[in-house]
């Protein structure tokens, strides 16, 4: 029987050799070969100093009874025996999904006058791939630097206190490297943004245009700048939602000790789970938004097109077929399927060849088979505390180097049917070809997580230069109908900061979330700092901003899958 105290996903790389948890791109992740321990997000109640003392593990606690451990393999089953451990997960990889946006944001009349909004006195948390800390627009008139904190995940030495991973650079260590040239400033502080994605993130919420005489000026503009660069998975350059949960930690601690309100940017995430905002990382930030004032702007992702997900309802005496597309070279690829637990039906798979394996029944826990020169292993996980729903899991891994390729039939036959409403998803980002896809997909509930999380602000993309949609950006709602994303910013063609001092023009959810980060900010200065409202923060700055949308030509009935209540128009978010 699996472990009711594990995640299906952890459940299953523990029950398969480590040889063939390495051929795939998910259940390696937060296992470290070479030490054989497991980086593990634990839900814990009191204190953790009884496991500590046994165990003689390693913990990060975070805010809210939240932890990360690093446990030896050998060791996890009992580490779930103890009370004070409600539930574990295995952490998942994320990936990273900027004139005319602050225009077609109703920005630029917020930034006029005596009463003009900048940021002054609200932090900006960046959580991304890092920043170019040299960049002329994170700098102050005097040269100076605007970031206040930089903890690089990546260069092991001198991690934050209380933490275990990194190195911490401070204001003063960071302007200190901004008086010397290359390659001494390196030396200093070496940390870089090679993908430049947080750097063009960073430029859309707070740059300050310096570099281009204000032309391409951020949002907050006199924000001051907490980055996080964070980690890396095992074996690949993706990070993972232990590292980011330790980045939301910090930023809001950071700021309660400033004594200053914050606003945390997440412009990243993964197809991994119910999408109902029930896992660790979701409740997770759900808590962090309640603590302290603090808003969290998230994007949906840039799933919306990639035929990454199927849906489909279940009736009595009707089968139901998904086909999926599995081109060649395909080294791995996992499926989902999240249901309701009291519906019943089995499932066959059907191979390229015509191979059938099934009616698969229904046994909680790891079933196996071979067709052809693919390994298939499925596991049926139980709900949990946290989750009403049940997760069908089938990874499909090669015998040798390749998955069979073609079409591959799953077939699901009612047994039992009470509402009948099913998802599946294929993995996001960059872990398979983009080739592999669901035939006939839907483009709805393609939200990535943790976006689902429902205390967070979550922000889709449209084209501000037509109006109209984003066929990208994902779309909601959630699995169990909330309404997601609320609203949505301009994200096509936007021009923002890149590394060496210039600028460059991405698209993506990544860049339509900063314009929100940056308009909380504004709300969060005239509210919060300026006195006009202390209490501006949460569920209330959410309110806010649904309040000033507007809505766009292209759809006439609002609150929406695509739009959520409308588009970002700041100037209208402002109470009157």
């Amino acid at each position: 029987m699996p472990n009711g105290k594990l995640d299906n996903q952890l459940n299953l790389s523990l029950e398969v050799p480590g040889t063939i948890r390495e051929k795939t791109a998910s259940l390696n992740v937060g296992f470290a070969p070479e030490t054989k321990m497991w980086e593990l997000i634990v839900k814990y109640t009191g204190s953790l100093d009884r496991v500590r003392q046994d165990l003689g593990i390693s913990a990060v606690e975070l805010l809210n009874g939240y932890s990360i451990l690093t446990v030896p393999e050998n060791l996890i089953d009992r580490l779930s025996d103890y009370e004070e451990i409600e539930f574990i997960e295995k952490p998942r990889r994320l990936f990273y999904e900027v004139n005319q946006g602050r225009t077609a944001s109703c920005i630029n009349p917020v930034q006029t006058g005596d009463n003009a909004l900048f940021g002054a006195g609200v932090v900006v948390a960046i959580i991304d791939s890092g920043i170019d800390y040299s960049h002329p627009d994170f700098r102050n008139e005097d040269g100076t630097t605007r970031i206040a904190f930089l903890w690089d995940q990546t260069i092991p030495g001198a991690p934050p206190t209380g933490y275990d991973i990194g190195t911490l650079y401070t204001r003063e260590q960071i302007n200190q490297a901004l008086k010397t040239q290359m390659p001494e400033r390196m030396e200093i502080v070496p940390s870089t943004d090679l993908s430049g994605h947080g750097t063009h993130v960073s430029g859309i919420a707070a740059g300050n245009g310096r570099a281009s005489n204000g032309l391409y000026r951020g949002v907050a503009s006199m924000s001051e700048l907490i980055v996080v660069k964070l980690g890396t998975s095992v074996g690949d350059s993706f990070p993972k939602t232990s590292q980011l949960m330790q980045g939301i930690d910090f930023a809001i601690r950071q700021a309660i000790a400033l004594s200053r309100p914050i606003v945390i940017n997440i412009s990243f995430g993964n197809n991994y789970g119910s999408h109902t905002g029930a896992s660790l990382l979701e409740s997770y930030i759900d808590a962090a938004a309640n603590t302290w004032k603090t808003n969290i702007m998230i994007g949906t992702g840039n799933e919306g097109a990639t035929g990454n997900h199927a849906q489909g309802i279940l009736k009595m005496g009707t089968n139901s077929a998904v086909d999926v597309v599995v081109t060649d070279y395909e080294f791995s690829f996992n499926i989902q399927i999240w249901k309701n637990y009291f519906d019943h039906f089995d499932i066959s798979i059907i191979a390229p060849n015509g191979t059938r394996v099934g009616p698969i029944p229904r046994i909680l826990g790891k079933q196996q088979f071979r067709i052809g020169q693919t390994d298939i292993f499925l596991y049926y996980g139980d709900p949990t505390p946290y989750n009403i729903q049940q997760e069908i899991y089938i990874e499909f891994i090669p015998v040798n180097r390749y998955v069979n390729s073609g079409v591959w039939r799953f077939e699901m036959v009612p047994l039992k049917i009470v509402v009948g409403n099913y998802d599946m998803w294929l993995p996001s980002g960059a872990v398979k070809n983009p080739e592999t896809r669901f035939l006939l997909p839907s483009e709805f509930t393609t939200l990535t997580v943790p976006s689902t999380a429902y205390r967070a602000i979550t922000v889709g993309a449209y084209n501000a230069y037509t109006d109209s949609y984003a066929s990208f950006s994902g779309r909601g709602f959630t699995r169990n109908l909330m309404i997601k994303p609320e609203l949505v910013a301009p994200g096509v063609d936007i021009n923002s900061c890149a590394p060496g001092g210039g600028y460059a023009v991405r698209s993506g959810t990544s860049m339509a979330t900063p314009f929100v980060t940056g308009s909380g900010a504004l709300l969060m200065e005239w509210g919060i700092v300026k006195g006009n409202d202390p209490y501006l923060y949460g569920e209330k700055m959410k309110a806010y901003l649904i309040d000033g949308t507007r809505q766009l030509r292209v759809e006439s009935v609002y609150p929406n899958r695509t739009l959520g209540f409308g588009a970002l128009c700041l100037e209208n978010s402002l109470p009157r």
